[in-house]
């Protein structure tokens, strides 16, 4: 028979309470490492099937196209190939570097001089032209030397189906003529001069656009003659692919939810 508690007896504490709440933590966090170490492994089919299922487990219907797919895991040791897109994207940014390579290779002695830089990023090929070798100063229109460097630029771009970005920048010194009464006007008449040279020599005007920044995003302090000597320049970036689908995913995206 049970023994009856007396009457004012203090009640026993449990103090192992927590226990319950430590095994919980300890449980989800083993679940957060299964799931981390899954996913270390990039395999599309797992990764799919994961966020599916993930999704049901917060309410979310899983899509009948991951419910009837059959996936086939390579075994230990087996070599596994790209997937097409992953393919196509190491063959763009081989042929990305090959025209970085091309470009430096062909205005060489441009470079040398510190007239011309060329580099290379994730959003493609930048050619930086000191504004010097194109332009007189306070001035849009080209030199003959600029347009012989223009000239070559355009041979190694015109085959390739990459859109450019033509931008204008000028130092932070103030300018007020009749031609330009800011630096805005100026540094954009300086872009579209040069995207209307590469349109002569071969590159087709629907692949460039033209942007003029002004003394905006100076490559150094606008603080003495041979920096704001640098800041003065047009640059000719080759968009890689995958940014110009960026864009315009943040585009549509942008779009649609204005609506």
């Amino acid at each position: 028979m049970a023994r009856r508690k007396k009457h004012g007896e203090p009640e026993h504490e449990n103090t192992e309470r927590w226990l319950v709440s430590y095994a919980d933590f300890i449980t989800l966090l083993f679940a957060f490492f299964v799931v981390m170490y899954s996913i270390s492994a990039v395999n599309e089919g797992k990764y799919r099937v994961l966020s599916s299922a993930l999704g049901v487990a917060f309410g979310e219907s899983l899509p009948v196209s991951v419910l009837q797919q059959n996936i086939k895991y390579p075994e230990a040791g087996t070599a596994v190939k790209p997937t097409p897109a992953v393919a196509h994207h190491d063959q763009e940014a081989a042929s990305m570097q090959k025209m970085a390579q091309d470009l430096s290779k062909t205005l060489d002695p441009l470079v040398q001089q510190g007239m011309v830089r060329v580099s290379q990023s994730s959003k493609g090929v930048d050619i930086e032209i000191n504004a010097s070798l194109l332009f007189a100063s306070g001035d849009a229109a080209l030199s003959d030397d600029s347009r012989r460097a223009l000239l070559a630029i355009a041979n190694v771009l015109k085959d390739t189906q990459y859109d450019l970005e033509v931008d204008g920048f000028t130092d932070d010194q103030p300018i007020k003529s009749k031609l330009f009464p800011s630096n805005w006007d100026l540094s954009a008449v300086r872009a579209s001069s040069v995207a209307r040279e590469l349109g002569s020599d071969g590159i087709s005007d629907d692949r460039m656009k033209v942007v003029g920044y002004g003394s905006n995003k100076p490559l150094a302090p606008n603080d003495n003659t041979e920096d704001r000597a640098r800041n003065r320049r047009v640059e000719i970036m080759v968009l890689a692919p995958q940014y110009e689908a960026a864009r315009e995913i943040t585009y549509k995206t942008g779009k649609d939810a204005a609506h």
